[in-house]
């Protein structure tokens, strides 16, 4: 981690308002996924509101121009309300007070997950809001660490944590070149550029794709003579009896 202190870490250690409660290291890590933002008027919404003090740092980060929402299930948020702040009452794991949300709110720039961290509600908030994201945003999950912790349903290699949801991403970002037809193209493969894996964070920074294009440029030559225009030709490796009968073998067991 770099020794230069960031905005946000410079706010929070001279904090005197209301209570933020964060983990040393991820104050490099917001301010890495969120400059890009500074100096513009964002959209964040915030899930895990809790005493207040998280969004009134990204207000002072962000600037009062931004708007900001925030989730939770403590009715008594409510008061942390302004007029560039909005908090709504309920529970990430419902998926119709998630869709109420969206109705009410404009699509977002910045998705943070810092509510419940039981793994059904990190599952739940990802489907029902990532595809609410804009095209260029950015999804963070705080404190992934409960997909190992026991209490929160967590656990190492157990299934269905968050982690271990998580890991399918890595999957569809890199399904243009999947030759298996089992495995197909999806909206995350199109709108997704990037996955961060930090401890205890993940974040998703989103664009839209095209199928990559394998490009060559400089020229070679063999023996002292220059070929021009030269593309590597991988195919007829491929065709090796070796290679054929492995592939065949991949296909007889759907591999």
């Amino acid at each position: 981690m770099s020794d230069k202190i960031s905005q946000i870490e410079n706010y929070f250690y001279n904090n005197e308002k209301n209570l933020i409660h964060k983990w040393d290291h991820y104050f490099e890590i917001y301010d890495r996924h969120f400059k890009k933002y500074k100096g513009k008027d964002v959209v964040l919404l915030e899930v895990g509101v809790s005493r207040g003090g998280s969004l009134q740092m990204w207000s002072d980060y962000f600037g009062k121009g931004s708007k900001f929402f925030g989730i939770d299930i403590d009715p008594r948020c409510k008061e942390f309300e302004n007029e560039n702040t909005k908090i709504f009452i309920g529970s990430q794991s419902d998926r119709k007070f998630l869709g109420y949300v969206k109705d009410n709110i404009p699509p977002v720039d910045i998705l943070i997950d810092d509510g419940g961290h039981y793994m059904n509600q990190q599952i739940i908030l990802f489907e029902e809001l990532f595809g609410y994201v804009k095209k260029n945003g950015v999804y963070l999950c705080e404190d992934t660490h409960s997909s190992y912790w026991l209490v929160f349903g967590g656990g190492y290699k157990r299934r269905g944590t968050f982690i271990e949801y998580s890991k399918n991403f890595i999957d569809m970002l890199n399904a243009f070149h999947s030759e298996q037809s089992k495995y197909k193209i999806n909206n995350f493969t199109k709108s997704v550029n990037s996955i961060h894996y930090y401890d205890s964070v993940l974040v998703i920074e989103k664009r839209k794709r095209e199928k990559p294009k394998e490009v060559v440029s400089g020229i070679i030559s063999f023996e002292g003579n220059k070929i021009e225009n030269y593309k590597p030709n991988y195919k007829p490796f491929f065709k090796n009896k070796y290679f054929q009968t492995i592939n065949k073998i991949l296909r007889i067991f759907n591999l």
